[in-house]
């Protein structure tokens, strides 16, 4: 084996950073047991708040040292190996911009009666369209107007200085293209900020390509409506007076005095959690309250410890000291807050003012809500902490503290809707600034405010949030100004994206969601982690029994298969769900295919009579090719799975785009290595047993003969079952492509589905209303169709309280909501265009490899038609079983199901037309007819191993996996049967009754 060195030194590379990454996941879960006991009491009971506030306390700590680099327990959480929402529980949401009102607003709101026909009719084209709606608009707008100039309504205050009157209509809508890609950057910049304050551990929020929504993922929320007030309230964009430091100071002095007297009292508790200095403009430490009240403490500690040296000539002074020393600690702690007192332990100085350790922010907010401090300040001040910590020694975060001055009626002298645009600009000496400009009435409202502020600041806030507080040089007016800072480009670009959130309305709606409760998503990870370890321990049991050592050596690349699958999805910051367990199951049952390669080709070649050591290399040597292209065409499928789907299917690609790559390294490379290995400490090698030799030793058919009546068989389920479908009423399409809301409720006792269905019905107002058994008998899935072309979150609060009162007739059963779920229309429409256009795409990407790889077009054809045939097979046994009272939706889990058994199918129709190949190589005189049977015949065993262990595979995650992901197994199990049936009774038959009487393939490469 060539290179072998170099694959050595890869494993141990890439082992050495799997353990690595893993090794934050070990940790985190050992702090996190730490927060547990620390929060258990003698009885048992733990209690959640104490455990919260344990890991706030260390959050940035440094609880991980690794070769001398120190890591926070922050930093230990955003390196860890995630579990996603269905593992954990939490909240799934998906929002829409709204380019609706964003056109409307670049318009003025203009009441022109085609204008308002146009955006109608656009709102109807994107019901069935991916186009973006600027460009739908202007295409309806063509419609309604064919002569019409769109400048006429669009050339207005709102836009002034971007276009014209003269303006032609392509110039127009690249305006609003670009208004309304602004914002959704804009909206997503706010949100990101909105999550990360709402303090969730592991938040995640993407962009969804370019369809202007945006994901967002909140593990282990438990107040939903919270979440949806803060998704999708308005932007409030602010301008505020700031007290100077001089006028709040004597505020201050009496506030410190007031709860040093307080905690002396026993009345206020406040450690000193805060040492670490905070930065400064030039990045140097300041001299702050903090370190002068630390030079006292240190100065009267080091006179105590030389009064305790004088003393210690003697045996009982000694002792003293001995004493004194084993209490230094608690007694320098003690020294060091009387000296420090409690402001000068919460607040530090900043560049802008004071500021504070932003792990004290919430103690901070709690003692400025008392009363009493209250009471202190006067009525039109108040308190706002900046939004963009800055860092400080030890990687300590520090933020901002404002004081704000009110006006009279409590509101702000100015609004975001003063503001009519705003640029990130440079300045005359090349550094970035921001160019705002004001609407007429802002102008006037932005002179009057910046003429009362002369050299004070003014604070920009949003959502309560300072995000900048510019002193102002001089009275401005004119509407155009400018605001200089220390500023990074990017920071120049966020905050003129900031200043353009109140200057048009960009609402956002919730379009998808679905939440998980923590019991639901705790019985998850028990099922998940069964399923894993069976199907595990079964393919493991196989390989030995079948191959013997050779077996053995194949798990071990099997272990580490999965080893790395687990350590790159941690490298990469992946969250691992239950489609995630699922793709690694799977991964576990394709990966068996390529050692099934191998050693099946070392049989072969051992029954020529060769040595071991030429069996090996011949082996791998041959099998590698079709290895190489089964890997390939599957990789692709796992590619379109994952550019296209969302959520859960993405999570699945991703797993099993991993498992694909890590188990081509470890059965291709590291098998060989360990076989050599073996091979050269002992001499021999088996792998071959018994039951291989007696299995699948005689087989002979003729496929040529028996293909009609294939075809004729494949036919007829195919009708049966879309005939099935037809009496069904279509098919059993999920929320996902159907819209509307579905929820998993558990009772104390079994609930018969039929009567709590007739008992929801009138509450759904007789709408589309689905009711079935979830998992256990106590547990049903009701789904409906109710206001599901209303996405409002007043719908969502109808649909729920109809539901609730459906549900108190069953109330001594105590009825509790675990998840629930909503798609809306348009989103479901989308999700059913992107579902199918994945399957087409993956149908034509395989198609253009096949016929690259074997230069013929009937390859391609027979490949892609026992595809298609694969997929029909499973949609159609689907409606068969719906007909007999058996139910799965189809849903995204069930596409990722049809496309990885088209990954699968192709994976095996590859191999066979890979040793077609060979054959017609070794035997360039003979018709391919004459070599079908045999080429079939000699990857028979090679099919049946590779499709029984997968089968093992997917038959116990059918069992163990739970019911969120049953549809998908059984899916798996039908597409195992169907795609090993068509690989050697479709594709290749078709191939040949597609060829000439006398044309012969000619193969694009020599086969190895």
């Amino acid at each position: 084996m060539r290179n072998k060195n170099f694959i050595i030194i890869m494993t141990v590379i890439v082992s050495a950073l799997c353990l690595y990454y893993l090794s934050f996941s070990f940790v985190a879960r050992s702090v996190q047991k730490d927060a547990e006991a620390y929060a258990t009491d003698a009885q048992g009971n733990v209690d959640h708040a104490q455990q919260q506030s344990y890991l706030d306390s260390v959050w940035r700590e440094p609880v991980y040292n690794f070769l001398g680099a120190e890591y926070t327990y922050q930093e230990v959480k955003e390196n860890e190996l995630g579990l996603g929402l269905d593992l954990r529980g939490g909240m799934h949401v998906v929002l829409e911009v709204s380019p609706i009102e964003i056109v409307k607003s670049l318009a003025g709101n203009s009441k022109d009666p085609n204008f308002l026909k146009a955006l109608a009719r656009a709102q109807e084209m994107q019901r069935n369209s991916q186009e973006r709606f600027p460009n739908l608009f202007a295409e309806a707008y063509r419609e309604i107007e064919p002569d019409g100039r769109l400048s006429r309504i669009f050339s207005n205050t709102v836009t002034r200085g971007k276009i014209s009157y003269e303006s032609s209509n392509a110039e127009v809508v690249d305006m609003i293209n670009l208004e309304v890609e602004e914002a959704i950057e804009r909206s997503f910049n706010i949100l990101r900020t909105r999550v990360d304050k709402f303090g969730v551990n592991q938040p995640n929020i993407q962009r969804l390509g370019r369809s202007g929504r945006i994901q967002i993922e909140l593990p282990g929320v438990d107040n939903p409506d919270r979440v949806r007030k803060l998704l999708q309230g308005m932007a409030n964009l602010e301008f505020w007076e700031v007290w100077t430091p001089e006028e709040v100071s004597p505020y201050f002095t009496q506030l410190s005095d007031h709860l040093n007297k307080e905690e002396k009292a026993g009345r206020l508790n406040i450690r000193n959690s805060a040492t670490p200095a905070a930065p400064t403009a030039a990045g140097t430490t300041p001299s702050t309250v903090q370190d002068a009240a630390a030079d006292d403490v240190l100065a009267q500690a080091a006179a105590t410890s030389n009064d305790t040296a004088a003393a210690a000539n003697d045996t009982t002074a000694l002792a003293a000291a001995d004493q004194t020393k084993a209490d230094s600690a608690d007694a320098l702690q003690a020294l060091q807050d009387e000296q420090m007192g409690v402001m000068g332990r919460l607040f530090t100085m900043m560049p802008g003012g004071i500021g504070a350790n932003v792990r004290d922010t919430a103690t901070i907010n709690e003692i400025f809500s008392r009363p009493d401090v209250r009471a202190i300040f006067p009525p039109n001040m108040k308190f706002l902490w900046g939004v963009k910590p800055l860092q400080g020694d030890n990687r300590q975060e520090f933020v901002e503290f404002y004081s704000i001055k009110k006006g009279r009626d409590g509101k702000a002298p100015m609004t975001g809707d003063a503001v009519n645009d705003a640029r990130q600009d440079f300045d005359q000496n090349g550094r970035p600034e921001i160019n705002m400009t004001m609407t007429p009435t802002g102008a006037k409202r932005w002179a009057k405010l910046t003429g009362d502020n002369v050299n004070r600041q003014v604070a920009i806030v949003l959502d309560n949030y300072v995000y900048s507080a510019p002193v102002v040089q001089g009275e401005i007016t004119g509407g155009n100004s400018s605001i200089t800072g220390n500023f990074t480009i990017e920071e120049a670009k966020d905050l003129a994206n900031i200043l353009k959130a109140g200057k048009m309305p960009a609402p956002t709606r919730i379009v998808e969601e679905a939440i998980v409760g923590p019991s639901l998503g705790q019985e998850a990870i028990s099922q998940g982690l069964i399923s894993t370890i069976a199907g595990l321990v079964l393919v493991i049991l196989f390989m030995i029994a079948y191959y013997a050592r050779g077996g053995f050596i194949a798990d071990l690349a099997l272990l580490f298969n999965v080893f790395f699958i687990v350590g790159v999805l941690a490298q990469f910051g992946a969250a691992l769900t239950l489609p995630g367990i699922a793709g690694i199951v799977l991964t576990l049952g394709m990966a068996v295919d390529a050692n099934v390669l191998i050693f099946e080709r070392m049989r072969e070649e051992a029954s020529k009579g060769l040595g071991i050591r030429d069996i090996i290399n011949k082996g791998y040597e041959k099998a590698f090719s079709s290895i190489l292209d089964a890997n390939v065409t599957t990789f692709l499928v796992g590619f379109i799975l994952y550019f296209f789907g969302s959520g859960p299917v993405k999570g699945f690609a991703i797993t099993l785009m991993i498992g694909i790559v890590t188990s081509f390294f470890t059965s291709v490379f590291i098998s060989r290595i360990l076989i050599e290995r073996s091979f050269k400490r002992s001499g021999k090698l088996s792998f071959s047993t018994s039951i291989a030799d007696k299995m699948f030793r005689n087989v002979k058919f003729d496929v040529m003969k028996i293909r009609k009546p294939a075809y004729a068989f494949s036919l007829s389920i195919i009708v049966l079952g879309f005939v099935a479908m037809f009496i069904n009423g279509g098919p059993n399409l999920g929320v996902d492509f159907k819209g509307g809301r579905s929820y998993v409720v558990e009772f104390d006792q079994a609930i018969p589905a039929p009567d709590l269905r007739s008992a929801l019905l009138d509450n759904f107002e007789s709408a589309g209303t689905e009711v079935k058994t979830f998992g256990a008998s106590n547990r049903v899935k009701i789904t409906t169709s109710w206001l599901a072309e209303d996405e409002s979150t007043q719908a969502d609060e109808r649909v729920l309280s109809a539901l609730m009162q459906g549900l108190d007739q069953y109330s001594n059963q105590n009825p509790e909501v675990l998840s629930s779920s909503k798609v809306g229309a348009t989103m479901a429409d989308d999700i059913q265009k992107t579902a199918l256009l994945a399957v087409l795409l993956s149908l034509a990407g395989i198609f253009i490899y096949v016929m690259l790889r074997f230069t013929k077009w009937q390859f391609s054809l027979g490949g892609v038609i026992a595809l298609l045939h694969d997929a029909l097979m499973i949609i159609a046994v689907f409606s068969i079983l719906e007909l007999i009272g058996i139910s799965y939706e189809i849903d995204q889990v069930f596409v990722a199901a049809i496309l990885t058994i088209i990954g699968f199918s192709i994976n095996d129709t590859v191999v066979i037309f890979d040793r077609v190949r060979e054959y017609i190589n070794d035997n360039p005189n003979k018709h391919i007819r004459d070599l079908v049977n045999p080429a079939l015949i000699s990857t028979f065993s090679r099919t049946m191993i590779t499709s029984l262990t997968l089968l093992v595979v997917v038959v116990v995650l059918f069992i163990f996996g739970g019911e969120v992901l049953r549809g998908f197994s059984l899916a798996m199990i039908i597409g195992v049967l169907a795609g090993t049936y068509s690989s050697l009774f479709i594709a290749t038959p078709i191939v040949i009754d597609t060829m000439k009487e006398k044309q012969t393939p000619v193969a694009s490469a020599k086969v190895a």
